[in-house]
Formats: C-alpha cells, structure tokens, sequence
C-alpha cells in the first residue's frame, strides 16, 4: 500500500510541476487578454465619447431635417385622401354638421334682431370616431417606422464605436 501511495504522491508532484510550468505562460495569455479588453474599452469608450459629441453638436440641424422630411408626404396624403371616395363621403357628412351650425347660427342672430326670447338651441358636436381610429392607425404605423429609424441610428452608433462603419 505504501508504494501506491508513494506512486500517487509521484504523479501528483509531476502533475503539480507540469501546471507550475504551463501556469506562467498561462498568467501572461490572461494578462494580454485583460490588457487587450482594457484598451478596447477605452478605445469604444473614446468613439462612444466623440460620436456623442458629434450628436450633440448637430441635433438641431438634424432634428430640422427630420421634421422637415415629412412635409412631402403630407402633401401626397392629402391629394391621395381627397381622392378617396371614403373620404369625400365623410367631408360631405361634416359639411353637412357645419351647415346645421350656420343654420342655428343664423336664427340666433334673427331671434337676437327681433329682440325675441331666445328657443334657438346651440350647435352640438359630436365626436368623429372614425378620424379618432385613422389617427391611431396611423399612429402605430408611424411608431413602427420609426422604430426601424431608431435601431438604425444605433447599429450606425455601435458600429462607429466598434470601428467597423
């Protein structure tokens, strides 16, 4: 039993010596490895700091852009809206609303000429749910694609920092 344990004692100072061997080679990789992540994170840290820089030094002009951007397609909806049979339907029925308020508008005045008492009632609106469902619906598109913007703007960023643009 002796010389097994002496055996064991053998292999486990060979082994001891082996990973005493390997261990320097192996704290100097590790070494190198934090060294490298240490610069890289300065190094992502600095574009992060110089492309911040570079937002904040030109958001107005970028924010005026991006404002300005739409006044095209405001206009294309609206020819493609008043085109729409829908739609010339659903201004005729608010016209028609309009109309009914210059009517009681109208008596008012000749009842207030006449120094009559008032039986004239006052204009009630009602509330348009169907443009209430077309600007929500238009809401959620719009989201959606500016959410497509916004994961541009930071894989444009990301890719600037990681020095891969």
């Amino acid at each position: 039993m002796a010389t097994e344990i002496e055996e064991a004692a053998a292999q486990v100072a060979k082994l001891q010596a082996q990973a005493e061997k390997l261990s320097g080679p192996l704290a100097d990789a590790e070494a190198q490895l934090r060294a490298a992540e240490e610069m890289e994170a300065t190094r992502r840290a600095e574009r992060a700091t110089e492309y911040n820089r570079e937002v904040v030094n030109r958001w107005s002009d970028r924010a005026q852009a991006a404002a300005n951007s739409g006044d095209t397609a405001r206009e294309k909806f609206y020819a493609a809206l008043s085109e729409e049979p829908w739609f010339a339907a659903y201004v005729e029925f608010r016209a028609a609303r309009y109309r009914r308020g210059h009517v009681l508008t109208e008596a008012q005045r000749a009842q207030a000429a006449l120094r009559e008492e008032p039986t004239v009632p006052e204009q009630r609106w009602y509330a348009a749910h169907l443009l209430e469902d077309i600007v929500n619906h238009a809401d959620r598109k719009a989201a959606e694609l500016s959410a497509e913007f916004a994961q541009e703007l930071d894989d444009r960023r990301e890719a600037y920092i990681s020095g891969t643009d």
